[in-house]
């Protein structure tokens, strides 16, 4: 069941993501949206708000209704480098930048929550905390940089979600193990000895080296790990030569690799670094990887999982709850979830009738409005149910001069 109050604040959650949507910001680089979720935040008598990063924000409410859990919800705020082509009425006025994945609705959905929760702060038990953070898309991560900043100190659980337009308007996921995979990146150099091309023999040409090692990764995947067991490897970039007729002297690749076993992922980086070594010795070149790990995979704890179906069935029926495969696509929410069990829910915002199908990342993507609803409720929920119960490991707050302490 809907609530008036949440029906009433909707089109004012639609009006603040429109808002967003239309002045994107990449990662690292969030100032203006930052600025407006603070004023936004502070807008709001005993919400105490921090600036864990210049381009991220936490607000801090403590509940009147006495001692509890202290859990942290969290949205992120970063735009992609991609140029929109939705032809909205609000589309991005940023030539280049868009919110192609989502966030924009995420910040809007859980400023709605903090409105919601904070007129019912008097029920509220515990301490909640609504972390907007920047550069989730970015590589450092920037939920690293705000673990380094101190907002973790205290939690006792997370939160985090996502709108996914590939699930259907109306249904939810809300499942155990691991949900997002592991992204790892890595950079091939490839040295051979450049020379005219007229003249092959007097060269060593790293172009077709580098196009065995792309078919030789292509093993990885298909002859060398159990095909039952998740495992991306893509070779993304290839860049080789500038002129038709020279033999060039090196060749650079890049690529990614997604996984959600720990153990797989050791081998999978053990593996291409001895295929592209043995292809590079067989024919005369030398070769350096670069071999970046990201974040881990995200892992849901299996009591929270259970606690926030309830939570999904009580709110808006057990017929929305769908069970999906796990996504070989990457969240820094994983960083968080090394200092507090968490869950991490998907809210469909797709609508084929609607026309609204593009993918996450594409340039024509935009999401469903109407998911908002269910997911400032799930989030408004959560935030009561989970600092209502004490926590096991008795990590309560001591009110807001200790975050003070710990947000440097």
């Amino acid at each position: 069941m809907v609530s008036p109050e949440l029906l009433s604040l909707m089109p004012q959650v639609v009006a603040w993501r429109r808002h967003l949507h239309q002045y994107p910001e990449l990662s690292h680089q969030e100032h203006a949206t930052a600025a407006w979720v603070d004023a936004a935040l502070r807008a709001l008598p005993d919400m105490q708000v921090f600036r864990p990063t210049p381009t991220s924000v936490l607000g801090v409410l403590q509940g009147q209704a006495g001692p509890g859990a202290t859990v942290l919800l969290r949205a992120d705020l970063d735009a992609l480098p991609i140029q929109e082509q939705t032809q909205l009425p609000y589309a991005s006025v940023h030539a280049g930048v868009m919110h192609a994945c989502g966030h924009d609705g995420h910040t809007a959905a859980l400023l709605g929550a903090a409105h919601l929760l904070h007129a019912q702060r008097h029920l509220l038990r515990g301490e909640l905390r609504l972390l907007f953070q920047h550069a989730e898309e970015a590589a450092p991560s920037g939920a690293r940089e705000l673990v380094s900043a101190g907002v973790m100190g205290g939690v006792d659980r997370i939160v985090g979600f996502h709108l996914d337009t590939q699930l259907p308007l109306g249904r939810v996921a809300v499942q155990s193990g691991a949900i997002m995979a592991a992204p790892d990146t890595f950079e091939i150099t490839v040295q051979g000895q450049g020379g005219h091309a007229g003249w092959p023999q007097a060269s060593v040409d790293p172009v077709p080296i580098g196009a065995m090692i792309v078919l030789g990764l292509q093993q990885v995947a298909s002859r060398l790990n159990d095909p039952l067991e998740p495992l991306v490897l893509s070779i993304t970039t290839f860049h080789a030569g500038q002129a038709l007729n020279v033999t060039p002297d090196q060749a650079l690749l890049g690529g990614t690799v997604r996984t959600l076993s720990p153990v797989l992922r050791e081998r999978v980086e053990t593996q291409l670094r001895q295929i592209t070594a043995s292809i590079c010795a067989g024919y005369g070149a030398s070769c350096t990887v670069l071999y970046e790990r990201g974040s881990d995979a995200v892992v849901n704890d299996a009591e929270l999982v259970k606690r926030y179906r309830q939570l999904v069935e009580q709110e808006l029926g057990e017929s929305v709850l769908m069970d999906v495969p796990p996504e070989m696509g990457a969240e820094d929410f994983s960083e968080f979830l090394r200092h507090a069990p968490g869950v991490y829910f998907l809210v469909g915002a797709g609508n084929a009738a609607r026309g609204i199908t593009a993918p996450h990342h594409h340039p024509r993507f935009t999401f469903d409005e109407e998911a908002l609803t269910p997911l400032v409720q799930l989030l408004v929920a959560g935030g009561f149910s989970l600092t209502g119960e004490a926590s096991s490991e008795a990590r309560l707050r001591n009110g807001p001069a200790s975050l003070e302490e710990e947000i440097r």
